[in-house]
């Protein structure tokens, strides 16, 4: 499989990263999510990845993270889904991928870098890295955190994407912006009195003659959509609910602005990639680390409290916040210290 992003990974200097069409293995249970995390950090890399999705069921499922892979799987085994040769990096994130990583770093040994994305609640020889969120609690001498999530929309993705025309874009009127709406979760809720608030927002950004580039999740409950529709009726706004290509990558690279909601962490930290004005809309509810992340991201000058009512759209500028970099660096250095290493004992 090629580069998830089709590009070479470089240094921040411009240079071809040290590991740059590597082996990578990326340990995927199937969500989305987990996957976008291994592959903004693969990409960094500019590995040559595969993905490896796994499916554990019954007492194997529910033994993870701390249960061994089901030996029905035969792992390390040949012709079988993980089997030599050991690529150089394996990424794995997810629950049910510790079984996994954990074999693979028993199995390979120093042949393999292994690094699990967010905290899996196990010990610290699960794996050579861990990444986790700054407003987790984890740390050590091998953990890196980072206050924004890792995902595959690099600063230089989105240059790539604004070269290629979109005639419906290219229509809206300036400030384009994008609103990303996510819905309820764990810790926010939105009853009525905060669907209608997110609408008059909305609303009152129409009311400025701004252009809206609105894309809804799989959370977003249908009434809210409905409460979105009727706020831009009768305008040229582009309002992605699912059907058809996702534009969602295209609403990051020509927006001017964003409009996100507070529930979305990852949304949030994607915008964060442009170094563009953002405004976070809470919905009922938040604490522990959605607090924690939404006011770190303040204090940094990156978002700002939406409104209830737009009267104008600030703006403001701050230094693009890419994770998946920070977290390939140092990748590559502990990988650079791992090759001494080897070097030594051959």
């Amino acid at each position: 499989m090629q580069n998830p992003t089709g590009t070479m990974g470089h240094t921040r200097s411009g240079h071809a990263h040290p590991l740059a069409g590597a082996r990578g293995w990326i340990i995927s249970d199937g969500k989305a999510g987990h996957e976008a995390l291994c592959l903004g950090v693969a990409a960094a890399l500019g590995l040559s990845v595969e993905i490896k999705r796994i499916a554990p069921s019954g007492i194997w499922k529910a033994l993870a993270p701390w249960g061994p892979v089901s030996p029905s799987e035969r792992f390390g085994a040949p012709h079988t889904t993980f089997a030599p040769p050991w690529p150089q990096i394996a990424l794995a994130a997810g629950r049910t991928t510790t079984p996994y990583i954990r074999a693979l770093k028993k199995k390979a040994g120093l042949k393999t870098f292994t690094v699990v994305m967010m905290d899996p609640k196990t010990g610290p020889a699960t794996a050579d890295l861990f990444w986790v969120p700054e407003h987790d609690r984890r740390r050590g001498p091998n953990v890196i955190a980072t206050l924004t999530a890792p995902h595959p929309l690099s600063p230089q993705r989105l240059a790539d994407v604004r070269k290629t025309p979109d005639a419906a874009i290219d229509a809206l009127k300036a400030p384009r912006v994008a609103v990303l709406v996510g819905g309820p979760n764990e810790r926010y809720r939105y009853p009525k009195p905060v669907i209608d608030r997110l609408a008059d927002t909305v609303r009152s950004l129409v009311d400025l003659g701004a252009g809206l580039m609105i894309t809804v999740s799989r959370r977003t409950p249908p009434e809210l959509v409905a409460a979105l529709d009727d706020a831009v009726q009768g305008t040229n706004a582009i309002f992605w609910k699912g059907e058809g290509p996702n534009p969602y990558s295209a609403f990051l690279a020509h927006a001017d602005t964003f409009l996100v909601t507070a529930d979305s962490v990852n949304m949030v930290g994607e915008a964060a990639a442009t170094g563009k004005p953002i405004y976070v809309f809470e919905p009922q509810g938040g604490a522990d680390k959605f607090t924690a992340f939404h006011a770190a991201l303040r204090a940094k000058g990156v978002t700002r409290e939406a409104p209830d009512r737009f009267e104008t759209i600030g703006e403001w500028t701050y230094t693009p916040l890419y994770a998946a970099d920070t977290i390939a660096a140092e990748i590559a250095q502990r990988w650079q210290r791992r090759k001494s290493l080897l070097s030594g004992l051959t």
